[in-house]
């Protein structure tokens, strides 16, 4: 596809090209990995490109363990690196990669436009346009709202049986999720927890699965994220979205945001900075809350909220995603053995 100049290639045909040296490295060339579906994604760089004499070159992975297959083609490729920027759609395998020191720091212009929370304090990742982890809940199986449920907790609750659903928390945001529920709970409070969703919940594949089966009546409700439960939504399903935890006992509802990092080696920094600030300017964020995904801004100075967020203020989860990320190696173990696929868990 070409704009003026420029063009955009994707998945394996990038790969390829690159791998056979085919492709020149002009100084305005960007290669970026893009775990962002496509369709949000690619009208943005196709922007950038018209507005700036810049090239961009995207590399789309459509599987459904896209977040982990791109790390892992950033990490397989340390010392011939290709890629230029990782723009992540959640933010624990971006953190994986800065533990094996794969990030390059970079004090971007716009960084005091975010909440400290969502920007690494070595500069080497930047967050933006979040997802809230959401239940969404079927209003024709629970009609009264007095009986809905209004706490992650509540997957973990014997009387949801077989009722409620997650998807397996390996991939995606869900991992992200685990991941952090290990560093707020302890490693002993949340094995407990785990455990007892896998015993009670249905788990699905992905948080799509989810929220499209809570949709079908499959079962009451479950747990997604809110670019998915939109969709169900928008499509006049019986379905309502709660943001969970609200309650001053509660820790609030998780955002997980996308993220933005130059990646060490790769061959054109200065054109992948210059790509970042863009991507982190607040109009960026306020398209991609106005389109399908409905993400919610974190740039202070968005005059846009998104569709999905409540009317009243939202109470948000304090994270630290780096402590979060930093114990993922420790409880995947655990995790694989708790949720398998295509069968229950050891000892269920």
């Amino acid at each position: 596809m070409k704009t003026g100049k420029s063009w955009l290639l994707s998945g394996f045909g990038l790969t390829s090209l690159l791998l056979a040296g085919c492709l020149p490295h002009s100084p305005n060339e960007v290669v970026v990995y893009t775990a962002l579906d496509k369709e949000f994604s690619e009208p943005i760089l196709d922007d950038f490109q018209a507005d700036t004499d810049g090239t961009v070159l995207a590399k789309y992975d459509v599987e459904s363990t896209k977040t982990v297959g791109l790390a892992n083609e950033i990490i397989s490729q340390s010392g011939r690196q290709r890629c230029d920027l990782f723009w992540n759609n959640e933010i624990l395998h971006t953190l994986r990669l800065k533990q094996q020191g794969l990030l390059v720091p970079y004090d971007s212009p716009l960084a005091d436009q975010y909440p400290a929370s969502f920007v690494s304090r070595d500069r080497d990742w930047y967050g933006f346009a979040a997802r809230a982890r959401v239940l969404i809940i079927n209003t024709d199986l629970l009609p009264d709202r007095a009986s809905w449920p209004n706490s992650v907790t509540d997957l973990a609750d014997p009387r949801w049986q077989g009722n409620c659903g997650m998807a397996r928390p390996l991939f995606g945001t869900t991992a992200t999720h685990a991941a952090v529920l290990f560093s707020q709970l302890g490693e002993e409070e949340a094995k407990v927890f785990l455990s007892q969703v896998a015993r009670h919940a249905q788990i699905e594949g992905g948080n799509k699965q989810v929220a499209t089966n809570v949709a079908r009546g499959r079962y009451a409700f479950g747990l997604t994220d809110t670019d998915d439960a939109i969709i169900e939504v928008e499509n006049g399903a019986p379905v309502a979205i709660v943001f969970p935890d609200q309650q001053p006992d509660q820790p609030g509802a998780l955002l997980i945001p996308n993220t933005l990092a130059l990646i060490k080696g790769g061959p054109n920094l200065r054109q992948a900075q210059r790509l970042m600030d863009y991507l982190l300017q607040q109009q960026v964020e306020e398209r991609l809350a106005a389109g399908p995904s409905a993400q919610i801004p974190l740039n202070l100075n968005s005059q846009v909220a998104s569709r999905v967020e409540p009317s009243r203020e939202l109470k948000v989860m304090e994270v630290d995603f780096e402590a979060a990320a930093a114990l993922w190696s420790k409880v995947t173990p655990f995790l694989e053995a708790t949720f398998p696929v295509g069968g229950p868990p050891s000892g269920r």
